[in-house]
């Protein structure tokens, strides 16, 4: 139960990583002594510190690490990266114990982490709270065995079943503080990617103003260049991607990268190219339609508003697990995930 409790603790600090530490993953950790806390740390921003090494750097009394336990969520790295390796460090400071959520299926730790503790003569556990902690970097997990982005379709729909009037406006069906919300978790995600259509009907910013953290990467999706440059994508508020079928070109912010239009698969293989973990398809219907067709998405977030149209653009028909039902205000909040990808 001890175990259980102190996991609990590290996922709760990894989860603070989040949006700051892509491409690498969220990892928290706790050292324990005695029953008691005595340092704990996480992975804060991408080429900094990992998790084991702030935890204990927290720790007062380095004496008290040959008889402690490190918790952390996921198996420490073995190899040289941006930073040395935590498995090395723990070994260093001689601790007693180390219990793993789950081991890392990234080519150069995948097992050698625990092997290197194990021969050092740390006492090993593996498994504990593993299914959180795969949930918890299930971005990570993707990109690494996948080859690709974990993929968020998100949408809202009228109550009638509608996510834009004929004239293709879709302004505005949700709440504000659904929206405030969409903003969050632009923050949290890596990417956020449109069609055409909307780029040209909405012309959105895609940016997190409503809420404190970073802007996404915007990918547009432009076979033929369409979309004129004064729009709101073209302005150098976050880096914009602008995936084509005419132009390879690099301006400021800018990057317009040609590649095959026809199918979401080889979008999402340029996306992984560019170390991109996760992408929100914010639009529009024939963009979200396209990624469900050919089943590559991981998660679906669909607002349900109490807005009737009566007639229009109709929403996006989904084949998904329902993990979650919220409501938030007025709106209805509806999480999918898939159960046959």
């Amino acid at each position: 139960m001890d175990d259980n409790r102190y996991m609990k603790r590290a996922l709760a600090l990894a989860e603070l990583g989040r949006g700051s530490v892509s491409p690498n993953p969220m990892v928290g950790c706790v050292i324990v002594h005695d029953n008691k806390i005595i340092g704990e740390g996480y992975h804060q921003k991408y080429g900094e510190a990992h998790a084991e090494v702030n935890a204990i750097n927290a720790v007062d009394d380095h004496s008290l690490l040959s008889s402690s336990t490190a918790y952390v969520t996921l198996e420490p790295c073995a190899h040289h990266g941006k930073t040395p390796p935590c498995a090395d460090l723990l070994i260093a400071k001689q601790l007693k114990r180390v219990v793993i959520a789950c081991a890392d299926p990234f080519e150069q730790v995948d097992g050698k982490g625990i092997e290197k503790l194990k021969k050092a003569g740390i006492e090993i556990t593996v498994g504990i709270l593993a299914k959180e902690a795969l949930e918890l970097n299930a971005r990570f997990f993707t990109s690494v065995q996948k080859q690709r982005p974990y993929v968020i379709l998100k949408w809202a729909q009228t109550s009638d079943g509608f996510v834009a009037r004929e004239n293709y406006d879709s302004k505005w069906i949700s709440t504000p503080e659904s929206r405030q919300l969409v903003h969050k978790w632009r923050t949290e995600e890596d990417a956020i990617l449109v069609g055409k259509n909307t780029a040209i009907h909405d012309n959105p910013s895609l940016t997190a103003r409503e809420w404190k953290g970073k802007n996404p990467i915007r990918i547009l999706l432009d076979s033929n260049l369409e979309v004129k440059s004064g729009t709101n994508l073209f302005d150098a508020k976050a880096p914009t991607l602008i995936l084509n079928a005419l132009k390879e070109e690099k301006e400021g912010n800018i990057e317009w990268i040609k590649t095959e239009m026809n199918n979401p698969w080889s979008v999402l293989r340029k996306l992984h190219e560019r170390k991109i973990q996760s992408v929100i398809i914010e639009g529009g219907s024939e963009v979200l339609n396209s990624f469900i067709n050919e089943n590559c998405w991981d998660e679906a977030r669909v607002f349900i508003s109490n807005q009737k149209f009566e007639k229009g653009i109709s929403a996006p028909s989904i084949d998904g697990l329902i993990d979650k039902e919220e409501t938030v205000f007025s709106d209805q909040l509806i999480t999918y995930k898939n159960n046959h990808g």
